[in-house]
């Protein structure tokens, strides 16, 4: 199959409970569609990320959309996934760079170094396992760790909308009604409506939102005066990086996290499509390593492949990189475009809260889904236990600190997966 040639399907397909592969498609217009419902998905945290670590939210969707493009040429097209900001750089960058949680970073190159060095170590990785194999990479991160390590996300994730979405109590009760929407879709219609579940539930929650508070003053009304305001096109704020040693020590051992959760994801993936992806692992490592490197080279966050995306395929039983493709074109494009920005700020927080908990939501189970489909015993103390202390140590946001650099909740149940297995596994192996 060459880089561009999808067999496409049919929609009755999807009507009959059927999945479209990573290399099939639907219908150009249906493909543009769920591209769309992508970098929906993804917008929220995407822009949430380098807002808290005082970056250019334009800035990062564009190198969200320049990064998953890179990754779909250097994957050969065939590993489905979008590649977002990551939120395992928000504590060592803050930790780098003093920012104080308002306005631009002022120390915004020292990170932007530190990014770049974690993206080369990233590489370097992927070069080795493209060389090496897998064998080493999976006997360190087996079933039991990689689907502890993607239930983690959702879980870590799931304190943002819930603690910093509502600010009152018809927030909440918004946020509720909101993912209500979102499983009324996702259950009660079918074709490609149920397949849009998280743009449609968005778009009914937010109606619904504008009739109570715009039409009967229940709540804080919808602000529109942003989007007619803003500028079709402008450029977003490049910046450039500055290469500080200790900066580049605290941050670039991020790769670590970066490929377990790259790893988890095509872990999700295979489960979920029954293909095997792990012979594009080494490629899908190198391509989000460069990614990252560009995007801190142009002012942007590190990106990893993002969960929120294994969420919607897993709702929708699209697997298609085309519309991964349809979506890195279409970020593209909005990222030169404040208007764009103005749109997704106008939807109102708690209904972005409400999809939000759907999301990761289903990010957690995707993690589960690893080890239903690879059958990890847990009868097994080994896999009980490092299970059972990882998912407690990322939904706590369990944080160690070495001196200035702080290792915080994803970071601690990554590493702790790993060195916890490798340590159990080895007694078992001496008993």
């Amino acid at each position: 199959m060459s880089l561009f040639d999808w067999t496409e399907k049919s929609p009755d397909i999807l009507r009959q409970g059927g999945v479209i592969a990573p290399d099939e498609r639907l219908p150009w217009p249906q493909t543009a569609v769920m591209g769309m419902q992508h970098v929906i998905a993804m917008f929220g945290a995407t822009v949430l990320a380098p807002i808290l670590m005082g970056f250019d939210p334009n800035l990062a969707i564009l190198m969200s959309g320049i990064g998953t493009l890179i990754f779909f040429f250097i994957t050969g097209g065939k590993v489905p996934s979008y590649l977002g900001s990551s939120f395992a750089f928000i504590g060592v960058v803050i930790a780098a760079t003093g920012y104080a949680g308002q306005g631009l970073n002022a120390n915004m190159g020292v990170a932007l170094g530190g990014i770049i060095a974690c993206g080369a170590l990233y590489t370097a990785i992927g070069l080795l396992v493209q060389v090496s194999g897998t064998g080493w990479i999976e006997k360190l991160m087996p079933p039991v760790v990689t689907g502890s390590v993607v239930a983690v996300i959702g879980l870590n994730l799931a304190g943002v909308p819930i603690k910093n979405m509502a600010a009152s109590n018809f927030d909440s009760w918004m946020q509720a009604a909101t993912f209500i929407c979102v499983a009324l879709v996702a259950v009660f219609t079918r074709g490609m409506v149920q397949r849009l579940l998280i743009l449609v539930g968005l778009l009914v929650a937010s109606v619904f939102y504008a009739l109570l508070t715009n039409g009967l003053g229940l709540g804080k009304p919808m602000d529109l005066s942003g989007l007619f305001n803003a500028a079709w096109f402008g450029m977003p704020g490049f910046a450039a990086p500055v290469f500080d040693s200790k900066a580049m020590l605290m941050i670039a051992p991020v790769a670590i996290i970066l490929v377990a959760e790259n790893l988890g994801h095509i872990k999700a993936v295979t489960a979920m499509t029954g293909r095997n992806l792990d012979v594009y692992m080494g490629r899908a490592f190198i391509g989000d390593g460069v990614a990252t490197m560009v995007s801190g080279s142009a002012g942007g966050t590190g990106v990893t492949t993002y969960a929120e995306n294994i969420g919607v395929m897993a709702a929708t039983k699209v697997y298609s990189t085309a519309m991964f493709l349809v979506a890195a074109l279409l970020a593209v494009v909005l990222g030169f475009s404040p208007k764009f920005g103005a749109v997704i700020q106008a939807i109102p927080l708690p209904v972005m809260g409400g999809v939000s908990i759907v999301v990761f939501g289903l990010i957690a189970v995707a993690g589960a889904r690893i080890w239903v489909e690879n059958k990890v015993d847990f009868s097994d103390n080994k896999n009980l236990i490092v299970a059972a202390i990882t998912l407690i140590l990322g939904t706590g946001d369990f944080t160690l600190k070495f001196g200035d650099f702080a290792l915080g909740g994803i970071g601690t149940a990554t590493f702790g997966a790993i060195v916890l297995y490798a340590l159990l596994n080895r007694r078992v192996a001496s008993n």
